[in-house]
């Protein structure tokens, strides 16, 4: 190792233009404080927005200065403008507004979950990929502080080879939220715990098997899983836990992560789970052999949301301009997906899963 410091970078990188006509298909929450907050500030060109509800779509249109509100999606679509869609609508419905706008001619970013069906998801990513289009996922976590500077260190040898890692996260999360996905019979790890999934592939790749129980706090009406406990094998020695529980009502709760290797451990906390929408900065230490010995933290103000929401749009961007892949490409996404269900798998037989078993 050449310096005794590394060398970290948060920030997302962009694309050569910024004024890639983007279309977006939904008006609700996550959209109002989390994409179009994050599209302002790296200067991206929202041109048009649609959603069921025009009066909410218009009230979106006026809070964020898009210039369009049309009432239907083919209105949308037809608008020369839009070069990219952008879907934030519930992910069954995701597959028909994808097939369309891919029908269209136009690339598309789509809001995870991908789909709630694995073949659903292969399904509109093999149509994305045989019109030569590029298609990528809204897992924007892998642009946190958490996880980017993980990545990173990784990549320039600060951890060694990786032997351990986990995300915990005990916290008490507001459902009336998000009372569609309440109301479902699968929750935690398909809507939360799929960005700790596709993070924690992103730094040490796929597991060969995962075992994961899934339970609810007494008394949740709910027929869906809220805690969730996952245990990931790697044939090379490596083991990966994931620990959630949604239900945590004392105030003692906390949002961790810490990677472990050879040569060095990173840890943190993720932000935004400690005061969620508005969240706080990650916190990452890390301490290498390769180093000095001491624990080196970095200092940002850097947000999951919104700034992490310019990573999957800009990446998307370049894999435009430069023909390659997305980082959240739809391919790369059908990975996280086959985790997800191979979770849900083992939860419903008791049993570990190979991922390679969820096939479309």
């Amino acid at each position: 190792m050449s310096s005794a410091h590394p060398d970290l970078d948060f920030k997302p990188e962009m694309p050569q233009r910024l004024d890639h006509g983007i279309g977006i298909v939904g008006a609700g929450g996550v959209v109002n404080y989390a994409h179009l907050p994050a599209y302002t500030q790296a200067g991206f060109k929202v041109v048009a927005i649609t959603d069921k509800d025009r009066t909410r779509a218009e009230k979106t249109a006026a809070e964020h200065k898009v210039p369009a509100v049309y009432d239907s999606l083919e209105e949308l679509l037809a608008d020369p403008e839009v070069e990219i869609v952008d879907i934030a609508v519930y992910p069954w419905e995701t597959l028909n507004i994808g097939e369309q706008a891919v029908r269209a001619g136009k690339h598309i970013l789509c809001q995870k979950p991908l789909s709630d069906e694995y073949s659903k998801a292969a399904r509109l990513v093999a149509m994305a990929r045989e019109a030569g289009l590029k298609m990528a996922v809204n897992q924007q976590m892998r642009w946190t502080v958490a996880i980017r500077g993980s990545r990173q260190l990784l990549t320039q040898g600060w951890l060694g080879t990786p032997t351990y890692g986990t995300i915990q996260v005990h916290c008490q999360t507001n459902w009336s939220m998000w009372p569609w996905m309440y109301a479902r019979k699968r929750l935690e790890v398909l809507n939360h715990s799929i960005h700790y999934i596709d993070s924690l592939r992103y730094l040490f790749g796929e597991p060969d098997r995962v075992f994961t129980s899934g339970s609810r706090m007494p008394g949740e009406p709910t027929e869906a899983e809220t805690r969730t406990l996952s245990i990931w094998e790697y044939d090379s020695g490596l083991q990966v836990l994931i620990d959630v529980n949604h239900g945590v009502w004392q105030d003692d709760r906390y949002a961790t992560f810490r990677f472990e290797g050879t040569e060095g451990i990173i840890k943190g906390t993720i932000g935004l789970m400690y005061n969620y929408p508005a969240g706080r900065p990650d916190t990452l230490e890390f301490m290498s052999k390769k180093s000095m010995g001491y624990w080196f933290s970095a200092r940002n103000d850097y947000l999951w949301i919104p700034d992490a929401f310019m990573g999957p749009m800009g990446s998307l961007m370049r894999a435009i301009e430069d023909g390659f892949e997305a980082l959240t490409s739809g391919s790369d996404n059908l990975k996280t997906l086959q985790v997800v269900f191979a979770e849900y798998r083992s939860i419903e037989e008791r049993r570990a899963v190979s991922p390679r078993e969820v096939v479309a």
